[in-house]
């Protein structure tokens, strides 16, 4: 073999393989870019967390994934348009949309992760239910319009999607009444507010009860106190009553409490002391309902009851309060010489029972 063929060979090798040489190296430089955009944005990201700007960093996260995939699809198209592929153009303007709303739900998500942290250490009120909304509510949007442009992209003709839509949604909404019914449930929770993230709510109509950990667009999560999730539809909470406790301004004790019949002339001045010692604690509010009052005449005591409020809402603080309250009713009593009643049971008997071959005193006659 001569120089001649040599050359020859070389230039038809060239000709046939060199695709695969372009390839090798798209996919090189897309290993290379990739590895030097995921240095250079952990360096920044680094930096940028020192900063008190809730966006810096919230951008460099959401870019980090997302990026990378923008490289490969990138370096795919580029290989496809080697391999005379026709789809590769339409490949990379679709994979850009995709990786451009990833980015988008990701900047939004860590936008809000961020603002929450930042009043938490601020110790600024936090409105969660209305920010997971808004979160939401701009998710969905980028998602939407991001597909309408991919369809657009892959020459669907959208004005006729949309023309359809009016007709389509009357079908799609019979279909999916409940899908619906959930949705606008969770818009009503939203607007109307019966409760936030972290309220402890019950239903006297079902069986729920718990602290609400997630408000979504279909369900509600709601951890019960033995720490099991229960998701309840929104459409539950247009047709239920709803109580929220975490709302309450005080808390209430109502107790009543009976003594012996023994200590009737001793009950005025246990119900007036029991009130002014309600009157002189600092964890009653004076401001509200105060009443310590004798209420019946019990079977077997003489009940006066207390009806009064805590300053607290706090659920282990009031009874803390409650306990200290009683403990200090039982010491009036005790001090006045009177005893907290039980049940009893008394027995008359008209006339002294006697046996028969007995006499009066039981001996035998």
């Amino acid at each position: 073999m001569n120089l001649d063929d040599i050359r020859q060979y070389l230039e038809q090798f060239d000709r046939e393989k060199l695709w695969i040489i372009y390839i090798f190296a798209i996919i090189f430089i897309a290993l290379l870019v990739d590895l030097i955009q995921k240095r250079i944005l952990t360096r920044v990201l680094a930096r940028l967390k020192k900063t008190s700007h809730p966006w810096d960093d919230a951008l460099v996260q959401a870019l980090r994934k997302p990026l990378s995939l923008l490289i490969w699809i990138i370096g795919l198209s580029f290989a496809l348009q080697m391999m005379q592929i026709t789809a590769a153009a339409v490949v990379r303007e679709v994979g850009i949309m995709v990786t451009i709303a990833w980015t988008l739900t990701r900047f939004i998500s860590f936008m809000e992760k961020n603002i929450l942290q930042q009043k938490e250490i601020a110790g600024k009120s936090i409105d969660r239910t209305t920010a997971n909304a808004i979160s939401q509510l701009l998710r969905i949007s980028v998602l939407i319009t991001a597909f309408l442009v991919i369809l657009q992209t892959m020459g669907v003709n959208i004005s006729a999607i949309l023309a359809f839509g009016g007709i389509g949604g009357i079908a799609v909404g019979f279909a999916a009444k409940d899908l619906l019914a959930n949705f606008f449930g969770g818009m009503m929770i939203y607007l109307d507010r019966p409760f936030d993230i972290g309220d402890w709510v019950r239903s006297p109509d079902k069986q729920i009860e718990g602290t609400v950990e997630k408000i979504g667009w279909r369900l509600t999560i709601i951890r019960t106190f033995d720490k099991r999730p229960l998701y309840v539809p929104n459409s539950v909470f247009a047709s239920i009553a709803v109580e929220n406790p975490s709302r309450m301004s005080h808390r209430r004790i109502y107790e009543t409490i009976g003594v012996r019949y023994d200590d009737v002339e001793k009950l005025p001045g246990i119900v007036k002391d029991v009130k002014a010692m309600l009157m002189a604690h600092e964890e009653i509010d004076q401001s509200q309902t105060m009443i310590v009052n004798f209420n019946s005449f019990a079977a077997s005591s003489l009940d006066f009851f207390v009806y009064t409020f805590t300053c607290t809402t706090n659920w282990i603080k009031f009874h803390e309060v409650k306990q200290d309250v009683l403990f200090r009713i039982s010491e009036i009593i005790t001090s006045h010489g009177a005893e907290i009643a039980y049940p009893t049971s008394t027995l008359h008997v008209p006339e002294p029972l006697q046996l028969a071959g007995t006499d009066i005193t039981g001996q035998p006659v």
